[in-house]
C-alpha cells in the first residue's frame, strides 16, 4: 500500500521515495507499539538517509503516512491542530527514528522536547523513538504517554533496550488512560468556572509576591479558576513577547495540559506583544489590564458605567486589533470600488473608531446632565463626603453602616463601579451626603483613568474626601501611597482627607491604634455599626474646624511711616 510521505522530500531519488512509501505495507496490532519488522525497516532507511525517519499508525494498525525530517527533527504534518477532545486521545501514535548518541556510553532514542510538546499538545496516542544504530538496525528504544493527574497532564517516558522489552498490551495503557480523562472532564465541567493558566514576571520588585497575590484575587474576582501559575524571573521584559519564545513554548504546553481557556499575563502587553503572543499561544490571551476591564464589564449596572466600560475597551484594545489570517482577503472591489480595497482588519478597525466616537458624544451629552444635578445639589449647601481608597477596602460596607442602606459589598475586587450617593443627617452638621466610588489599584493606566471620568467626576465636588484603608491587608503602607498617588494623578490631593483605617476586627487592636496614630487616622470595623460612632463624631468635627478656619475674618496689619 503505497503512503503519502510529509516533509523535505526534494533530492530524493525514486528509489530512496519508494522505499519511505513501502512503509505502508507494515501493519501493527493493537496491543503493541511497534513490530521488529517495521522497525528495522524504519532504521535502515534512516541510516541509508542520515535523517530521521517518522510514521504516524492509526489505531486500526495501518501506517498511515511517512515522515522525512533532518538530522535532529521530523516534523508532523498537518493532522489538525485543534485537540481530539477533553475526554479522549486523538488516536494516532507517533513513531520517529533517532541517529545520535547525546555521549559515548550514552543510549540513543532520547525523545526531544518537540516531540514530548506534539505528545500532550496534540493529545497523541504514544510517541516512539527508535535509535537507528551504525548497522542500520533498531536499538534502544524510549516511549511516552500522557497521565491525567490532580496537577493537570502529565508524561510518563519509558526506556527499553530493544524490541522484545516493550509492553504488549498498549490497548490497555490507551483505555486506562482515556478512562481518566473522562473523569477529569467530568471534573472540570462542574467544578471550574473559565480555567486560566497565570503568568508572573517577576522583575525583581519588592512587592513582586503581592503583585502575584493582586493578580489571582482579581482573577477571582473576574470568575477565573487559575489552575497553574507559571513564573519566571527576568531583569526586564523581553520587547518581543516579554517572557521571551522559550518561556511561551512551555506556557502553551502547560495551558493545553491543564485545558485552559485562557492565559493570562500579570503585565500590560503592548500590541507588537501581544501579535506576537497571540501567534504562538492558540488560547485567549488576556494581560492586566483587560482583566480589570473584564472586571468592569460584569459590575457596570448604570448606564454611564456600561458606556465608559465599553469605550475604555475600544480605547486599549483598538491598537491591539491583528488579523490572524495571513491571506488577508478584499472585502470591497468591483465597479467604482477598483483598488486595493479595504481589509477585513481595515474595516473592523473603522468601525472600532466610529463606535468610540458614538460613545464620546454620548457620554459629553450625559455629562451635560449631570453637571446640571450637580449645580442644583451644590447651591443647596449640603457637604459632600466621597468615599476613596483601594479596591475591596471596605468603602460600601462602610457607607451601608453609615446610612443604613443596602448597597452591593461583596468581598472581591472592584464590587462597586457605579458611583452611589445616600443622604444622612448628622446631629451638628444637619443633611450631608455620601458617595461610594469605584476603587483605586496600583499601576492603573491612565487612559483608564480618563475614560472613568463620569465615575470619579463626584471626587471634585466632595468638601472631604474619606480615604478608607485596608488595615488587615500586609500591602497597607503600599495601597495608602498607590492611593495617594492616584489622587494626585486626578489633582485631588489639595483637597481635605481623613484616613479611615477599617477591617480592625481582622488584625491586633495594638496594631490597629499604631496605623491610625502613624497616619493621624481613626480606626473602625465597617462590620459593626457601632464603632462607627467616634468616625461620625471626627468627620463633623473635621468639617466644622476647615469651614471655621475659612469664615474667620482675615486682620490685615498695615504700618505707615512717620
Amino acid at each position: 500500500m503505497s503512503i503519502p510521505v510529509f516533509g523535505n522530500t526534494i533530492g530524493l531519488n525514486a528509489r530512496e521515495a519508494e522505499a519511505l512509501k513501502s512503509l505502508g505495507l507494515f501493519r501493527v496490532a493493537q496491543n503493541l507499539l511497534i513490530t521488529r519488522e517495521l522497525a528495522h525497516r524504519m532504521t535502515s532507511i534512516s541510516e541509508m538517509l542520515h535523517r530521521k525517519v517518522g510514521v504516524i499508525i492509526g489505531r486500526n494498525g495501518h501506517v498511515e503516512c511517512a515522515i522525512l525530517g533532518d538530522a535532529e527533527r521530523a516534523y508532523l504534518p498537518d493532522i489538525g491542530r485543534s485537540r481530539a477532545g477533553l475526554n479522549r486521545l486523538r488516536g494516532i501514535r507517533f513513531v520517529v527514528t533517532s541517529l545520535d548518541a547525546s555521549s559515548p556510553g550514552d543510549a540513543g532514542a532520547r525523545l526531544t522536547m518537540d516531540e514530548i510538546t506534539d505528545l500532550a499538545k496534540l493529545r497523541l496516542d504514544f510517541v516512539v523513538s527508535i535509535e537507528a544504530n551504525v548497522l542500520g538496525a533498531p536499538g534502544c528504544i524510549e516511549f511516552a504517554h500522557i497521565i491525567p493527574s490532580a496537577r493537570g497532564i502529565e508524561v510518563e517516558r519509558t526506556r527499553a533496550d530493544a524490541i522484545e522489552s516493550l509492553p504488549q498490551n498498549a490497548d490497555e495503557i490507551l483505555r486506562a488512560v482515556e478512562t481518566e480523562l473522562r473523569s477529569k472532564a467530568e471534573t472540570t465541567t462542574k467544578t471550574r468556572q473559565a480555567p486560566a493558566l497565570l503568568v508572573h514576571l517577576d522583575l525583581g520588585e519588592k512587592d513582586a509576591r503581592e503583585r502575584r497575590e493582586e493578580m489571582l484575587e482579581l482573577c477571582r474576582s473576574a470568575g477565573i479558576d487559575v489552575v497553574r501559575v507559571v513564573e519566571q524571573r527576568r531583569r526586564t521584559p523581553d520587547p518581543k513577547s516579554l517572557v521571551g519564545s522559550g518561556k511561551l513554548q512551555q506556557i502553551e504546553l502547560h495551558a493545553l495540559d491543564d485545558d485552559a481557556e485562557f492565559v493570562i499575563f500579570d503585565r500590560e502587553l503592548t500590541p507588537a506583544q501581544s501579535r506576537v503572543i497571540t501567534q504562538i499561544l492558540p488560547h485567549k490571551v488576556l494581560d492586566r489590564t483587560q482583566l480589570i476591564l473584564d472586571i468592569f464589564a460584569q459590575r457596570a449596572k448604570s448606564v454611564d458605567g456600561k458606556l465608559q466600560v465599553e469605550l475604555a475597551q475600544l480605547k486599549y484594545n483598538l491598537p491591539k486589533l491583528i488579523d490572524k489570517n495571513t491571506a488577508m482577503s478584499r472585502l470591497t472591489g468591483g465597479v467604482g470600488g477598483r483598488g486595493p480595497g479595504e481589509t477585513k482588519l481595515e474595516m473592523n478597525r473603522r468601525k472600532a473608531r466610529e463606535r468610540m466616537q458614538a460613545l464620546t458624544r454620548e457620554l459629553q451629552n450625559r455629562e451635560t446632565h449631570r453637571e446640571l444635578q450637580r449645580k442644583k445639589r451644590n447651591n443647596q449647601n449640603i457637604p459632600v463626603f466621597s468615599l476613596v481608597g483601594y479596591t475591596n477596602a471596605g468603602k460600601s460596607t462602610l457607607l451601608n453602616a453609615l446610612t443604613h442602606s443596602d448597597v452591593y459589598a461583596e468581598d472581591q475586587l472592584f464590587a462597586t463601579l457605579d458611583t452611589t450617593s445616600r443622604r444622612l443627617r448628622f446631629p451638628r452638621l444637619e443633611e450631608v451626603i455620601f458617595t461610594d466610588t469605584v476603587g483605586f489599584i496600583r499601576d492603573l493606566p491612565q487612559d483608564l483613568v480618563a475614560a472613568f471620568k463620569a465615575t470619579l467626576e463626584e471626587l471634585n465636588d466632595a468638601d472631604v474626601l474619606l480615604h478608607v484603608i485596608d488595615a488587615s491587608n500586609p500591602q497597607v503602607h503600599s495601597q495608602i501611597a498607590a492611593v495617594e498617588a492616584i489622587l494626585k494623578q486626578l489633582k485631588l490631593d489639595a483637597k481635605p482627607i481623613i484616613r479611615i483605617f477599617n477591617k480592625t476586627d481582622l488584625i491586633a487592636p495594638i496594631d490597629a491604634l499604631e496605623l491610625a496614630h502613624q497616619y493621624d487616622g481613626i480606626a473602625i470595623s465597617a462590620k459593626f455599626q457601632s464603632s462607627t460612632l467616634p468616625l461620625i463624631d471626627r468627620i463633623q468635627e473635621f468639617y466644622l474646624a476647615q469651614h471655621r478656619t475659612a469664615a474667620e475674618p482675615q486682620i490685615q496689619i498695615r504700618t505707615f511711616d512717620d
